[in-house]
């Protein structure tokens, strides 16, 4: 089983374990066992879908008779009134399931949704859009799932598969030259070097020592202008700090090749849609 199918399963426990407890007592009391049901999940307002998968994987766990038909496309956008989704099995697994079900395609078409927004406003540019690790403990993998379904771009996945040499590493290893040597010295060739730099005279030393990207860490849109100038090309240049839906199309104005952003993925609100069930 790959590593996202074993993070989606273990979300998937701890969370219908934390809602159905010992038993679903309002279900087990007013629902037949054999009674059966049909769902559909209907959209609320406009939204990008995403989430599809562990949406599935919550009522696989709970019954293997209730089958799943998606009527959208991961990553479409899915107009207010619009059907996602239409279900079919034992009305009580429909039922216990639901809410579950409902929070993971929700907060995953959330991201999508904002993503989507932020990506929107990068079309005139050249300028590619990351995420960031700032994300939902124990939720990472779904949620950089969601920001591609939103036609974002995943920065690293965590600290282990790039460098990513920020301001208290610098600090430590006595400048950005010595910690770029040094990382160089006992890296693999397969991981890439990014540095952090704050200013136009930190952006020149990173230059020198030749990362594979730099980022500019909180600069102004004057000094990020003149750093795309200097680096002529030379290292993709990644914008980063106080990116927000006003400000991302002046950023991406200056040149940069990347801006980064932890508010499509902490900052995104919950979706509005609804599960309707009937009974067959």
């Amino acid at each position: 089983m790959k590593s996202f199918d074993l993070s989606i399963d273990t979300l998937i426990r701890l969370a219908l374990a934390e809602d159905i407890g010992s038993g679903d007592k309002t279900t087990r009391l007013l629902i037949a066992g054999d009674a059966r049901g049909r769902a559909r999940v209907i959209a609320k307002e406009e939204l990008v879908a995403a989430g599809f998968a562990p949406f599935e994987r919550v009522f696989a766990f709970l019954s293997a008779a209730v089958t799943c038909h998606f009527l959208k496309d991961e990553g479409s956008v899915v107009h207010i009134g619009e059907p996602i989704a239409e279900l079919e099995g034992p009305f009580a697994t429909l039922l216990t399931g639901e809410r579950t079900a409902l929070n993971f395609m929700q907060h995953m078409c959330a991201i999508a949704t904002l993503t989507r927004q932020y990506v929107e406003k990068l079309k005139p540019y050249k300028t590619v859009l990351l995420d960031t690790r700032k994300t939902t403990p124990g939720w990472r993998m779904l949620e950089k799932e969601a920001v591609r379904c939103g036609g974002g771009t995943n920065h690293r996945m965590g600290l282990f598969d790039a460098l990513l040499i920020k301001e208290n590493h610098i600090a430590a290893c006595g400048g950005i030259t010595a910690a770029i040597a040094k990382a160089r010295s006992q890296l693999s060739p397969l991981l890439s070097v990014e540095v952090e730099v704050r200013d136009l005279a930190e952006l020149q030393e990173a230059l020198n020592a030749l990362p594979d990207v730099i980022m500019l860490d909180n600069m102004s849109l004057a000094d990020m202008k003149r750093a795309v100038a200097i680096a002529a090309g030379r290292v993709p240049l990644e914008a980063s700090g106080n990116v927000t839906l006003d400000t991302i199309a002046a950023i991406a104005a200056t040149g940069v090749d990347f801006i980064s952003s932890g508010a499509i993925t902490h900052s995104a609100r919950a979706v509005d849609m609804s599960m309707l069930i009937e009974r067959v």
